[in-house]
């Protein structure tokens, strides 16, 4: 059985560089071939996202700045994503993103891998 992130392509959004080298990691750990961490919307490229990632763990605030505009961007482009956040009681979040699925911070590698592999449509055995 593959790894659940094999192969993919994972642009990790997140300010706390702490927690973007761990999620790197895990990601790494899980069988993805390439991960880049942007700190700040302004470093992403966002007309180049869906042919350069496969998909995306997203914090709802860089720098106090909302990333929900940048999410629909995601979502129409058809990037699958999920929100890993501290603000998990976000009602803007829940609205605007139902079919999301969301990761508190603190959060465990497993709870993450496993979100972004359904985000994905790649299912943990059983």
């Amino acid at each position: 059985m593959p790894p659940l992130l094999d192969g993919l392509r994972i642009l990790i959004v997140e300010d706390e560089f702490l927690i973007a080298m761990d999620v790197e990691q895990l990601c790494r750990d899980h069988g993805a071939a390439d991960v880049a961490i942007v700190r700040g919307l302004t470093e992403i490229d966002e007309h180049d996202l869906p042919s350069h990632f496969d998909a995306a763990v997203v914090d709802l605030m860089l720098d106090g700045v909302s990333t929900l505009d940048f999410a629909a961007r995601l979502r129409s482009t058809g990037v699958p994503f999920v929100f890993a956040t501290g603000y998990s009681d976000s009602d803007d979040l829940r609205n605007a993103f139902p079919e999301i699925r969301l990761v508190g911070k603190p959060f465990s590698g497993d709870d993450l891998v496993a979100a972004l592999a359904a985000a994905c449509g790649r299912a943990a055995a059983a």
